[in-house]
C-alpha cells in the first residue's frame, strides 16, 4: 500500500521562540508563516488522500480497500487536528500529533491489511517500497519546521520504521520449507536467495533506509535553520525600516531601501515646495499646559503629514508648529506641482473638518498659513556620518515667504505664478479664479529683489 501524505505545519522550538520575543517584527512573520503552512498543509493533505483513495480502488478493487481508506480517513483527522492545536512557540500536543501522524503512516505500511483473504508473508509488506513516501513528508516539513522538528521528524520515522522492521522480523513465524524449496530453485545461490525468499525482511536495507533518511533529515533541518535565521534578518530590515518611516517619508525610504548608497549624487531638480504654519500660535499656547501644546501639535502634525503622504509628498521637517513638505523628491514625478496644490487644499479640508469637531468641545479654532512654489532646488545629503536628506535654494526661501504672506493678504493659501503655469503644464486648471482664487500682480516678498504674481485663497 501506498500511502502519501502532506507536512503538518511546525512547532517552533527555544531558538525561534527568544528572537520572537525580541522582535514583534519576526514573531509577525512567523505567525503568518505558520498559519499558511498550516492551511497549506493540511489542503495538500486532504487533496493527496483524495487521490490516493481513488487509486487504491483501482489497485485494489475489492472490499478489503477500505482498511487502507480507513487510515487515509485516520491521516485526514490528524492533520485537521494539528492545523487546531497548531501555534507558533513550543506546543507538546502538537508534537505528540506529528509523531501519531508517523505512526500512522507506518502502521498502514506494514501491517498486512487484516480483511484481505490473501496470506502473505509479513515480510512482503517491506517489499512495496513504501518508505519513500516518508521522504515527501520530510521534504514538505522544510517549508514550515523549526529546524529542530525537522531533526525530530527524521529521527522519529528511523525510530518507528526499525522498531516496526525488527518487532516484524522478531514475531514472524519461520516458513523454513519455502525458504528450501527457493533455494533449490536458485541452484543454491546464496546471493541471489534473499532477493527471492518473501519471507526475508532483508534488514540489511531497512537499516540503509533509516541511515539515509537521517542524514537527509540533518540535511533539510540546516536548510530550514537558514531559512529562519532569513526570517530573522529580514525582520529585522523591517524592523529598522519601519523605525526610518517614523522620521522620514515613506518614498524617502523606498528609496533608501532600494540603493546601495544613501541617495543619489547632490543635483538640481525642479520641485514643488510647500509650507504650512499655524497663524497666532504663540498667543494659542500660552494659555495651555506644555502637555496639552504637545498633544495639540501632535494632533497637528499628524493630520497635516497624512495629507503630504497621501499625495505623494516627501516630509523635509517639522518646523515647530509647522512643517515643510516638498513634492518631486527624491525622484520627480508627473504631476508634482498639481500634487502640491491637491495637498494643500486636502490640508484645508482636513483642518475644517478638525475645527468642526473643536467647536463641538468648546476650542478654538486653528488657523493656517500656506505656501507653496515651484522651482529649482539643490537636493542631496548633508552631513558626514549622520546624514540628512535637504532640499535647499532660492525656490524654499520663497515658498516659505509666500507661507508667511498669508497674513497680509488675510488667505489661507497663496501660490506662486510659477507653481499656477506647472500645474497647467501638466494638465491642471488653468484659471484659479473659478477655483476661488484672487491674483495679485507684481508682489514684492521680503528679501526678494524681483516682484512676482501671487494667487490666493482668501479665508
Amino acid at each position: 500500500m501506498a500511502i502519501t501524505a502532506s507536512a503538518p505545519a511546525p512547532a517552533l522550538d527555544s531558538d525561534e521562540a527568544i528572537f520572537t520575543q525580541e522582535s514583534p517584527y519576526a514573531l509577525d512573520a512567523l505567525t503568518e508563516h505558520k498559519r499558511n503552512g498550516l492551511e497549506l498543509a493540511v489542503r495538500a493533505r486532504w487533496i493527496a488522500m483524495a487521490v490516493t483513495a481513488a487509486f487504491l480502488v483501482y489497485v485494489i478493487p475489492e472490499w478489503d480497500v477500505l482498511y487502507y481508506h480507513f487510515i487515509l480517513a485516520l491521516l485526514c483527522l490528524n492533520g485537521w487536528l494539528i492545523r487546531r492545536v497548531g501555534r507558533v512557540g513550543q506546543s507538546r500536543l502538537e508534537m505528540l500529533l506529528i509523531f501519531a501522524d508517523l505512526a500512522i503512516m507506518t502502521a498502514g505500511m506494514v501491517i498486512p491489511n487484516p480483511f484481505s483473504s490473501e496470506d502473505l508473508p509479513l515480510a512482503i509488506q517491506y517489499r512495496y517500497g513504501n518508505f519513500i513516501y516518508f521522504f515527501i513528508i520530510l521534504a514538505a516539513g522544510t517549508l514550515a519546521y523549526s529546524w529542530r522538528t525537522v531533526i525530530a521528524i527524521g529521527s522519529w520515522t528511523v525510530l518507528i520504521w526499525l522498531s516496526a522492521a525488527f518487532t516484524a522480523w522478531w514475531f514472524a513465524a519461520p516458513q523454513s520449507g519455502m525458504s528450501a524449496a527457493l533455494l533449490a530453485a536458485v541452484e543454491g545461490n546464496q546471493a541471489l536467495a534473499p532477493f527471492v525468499d518473501p519471507t526475508d525482511f532483508a534488514l540489511h536495507q531497512r537499516l540503509q533506509e533509516a541511515i539515509v533518511f537521517f542524514l537527509v533529515a540533518v540535511t533539510l533541518a540546516v536548510s530550514s535553520r537558514r531559512f529562519y535565521q532569513l526570517i530573522q534578518n529580514n525582520a529585522v530590515l523591517e524592523r529598522e525600516r519601519a523605525n526610518l518611516s517614523r522620521y522620514f517619508s515613506p518614498n524617502v525610504v523606498q528609496q533608501l531601501s532600494q540603493n546601495d548608497e544613501p541617495l543619489k549624487q547632490t543635483r538640481r531638480q525642479d520641485v514643488a515646495i510647500l509650507f504650512i504654519d499655524i497663524i497666532g500660535f504663540t498667543r494659542l499656547a500660552a494659555d495651555r499646559d506644555a502637555y496639552q501644546v504637545i498633544d495639540l501639535l501632535r494632533d497637528f502634525h499628524g493630520r497635516m503629514e497624512r495629507e503630504v503622504f497621501r499625495h505623494e509628498g516627501t516630509l523635509d521637517k517639522y518646523l515647530g508648529d509647522g512643517l515643510m513638505a516638498t513634492f518631486g523628491t527624491p525622484l520627480a514625478g508627473p504631476k508634482d506641482a498639481t500634487n502640491a496644490l491637491i495637498c494643500a487644499r486636502a490640508m484645508l479640508t482636513s483642518l475644517a473638518d478638525w475645527n468642526a469637531e473643536r467647536r463641538r468641545y468648546g476650542e478654538s479654532e486653528i488657523r493656517v498659513g500656506i505656501g507653496v512654489h515651484f522651482g529649482e532646488t539643490v537636493i542631496g545629503n548633508i552631513g558626514a556620518n549622520r546624514l540628512e536628506y535637504a532640499v535647499i535654494g532660492n525656490a524654499v526661501n520663497i515658498a516659505a515667504r509666500l507661507e508667511e504672506r498669508t497674513r497680509e493678504l488675510e488667505a489661507q493659501l497663496v501660490i506662486s505664478e510659477a507653481l499656477r503655469q506647472q500645474v497647467q503644464a501638466e494638465g491642471g486648471p488653468a484659471n484659479l479664479e473659478r477655483a476661488g482664487f484672487a491674483r495679485y500682480p507684481a508682489s514684492e516678498l521680503r528679501g526678494l529683489t524681483r516682484s512676482m504674481t501671487l494667487w490666493a485663497l482668501p479665508r
